[in-house]
C-alpha cells in the first residue's frame, strides 16, 4: 500500500513552492531544496541575471554536470569526458541567452 502523499512547502529563490512527499521522503527533499535554491543564488550571482527560468536552467546543467562528472560524490571523472561536457553546458548557455535576450529587453 502505498503512503498518502503530504505536501511540504519550500522556498527557492524567495518563491514558494507546494511539494508532494512522504514523510520519509522529507529529508531528502530538504537537502535537494537547499542545493537547488544554493546553485540558483550562485548562478543568480554570478551571471546577474534576474530571469528566474535562465537562472533555473544554467543551475540545473550545473547540478547534472557535478553529477555526471562525479564532483557531487568525489569521483571526479570518473568515465565522463568533462571537457566535453563543459563545451556542451557552454553551449547550452549562450542558446539559452540567445532565446531569453528578447525578453531581457522586455523586462528592462
Amino acid at each position: 500500500m502505498n503512503p498518502e502523499p503530504n505536501f511540504l512547502d519550500v522556498k527557492i529563490m524567495g518563491r514558494e513552492y507546494r511539494v508532494a512527499c512522504t514523510p520519509e521522503e522529507r529529508p531528502a527533499l530538504l537537502s535537494a531544496v537547499d542545493m537547488v535554491d544554493g546553485k540558483m543564488r550562485e548562478v543568480a550571482q554570478r551571471t546577474k541575471s534576474t530571469i528566474a527560468e535562465r537562472v533555473a536552467v544554467m543551475a540545473a546543467l550545473h547540478i547534472a554536470h557535478e553529477h555526471l562528472s562525479g564532483v557531487a560524490a568525489g569521483t571526479a571523472g570518473e568515465g565522463v569526458d568533462t571537457s566535453d561536457t563543459r563545451r556542451r553546458i557552454e553551449a547550452m548557455g549562450a542558446r539559452i541567452d540567445t532565446v531569453l535576450a528578447p525578453q531581457q529587453r522586455l523586462d528592462i
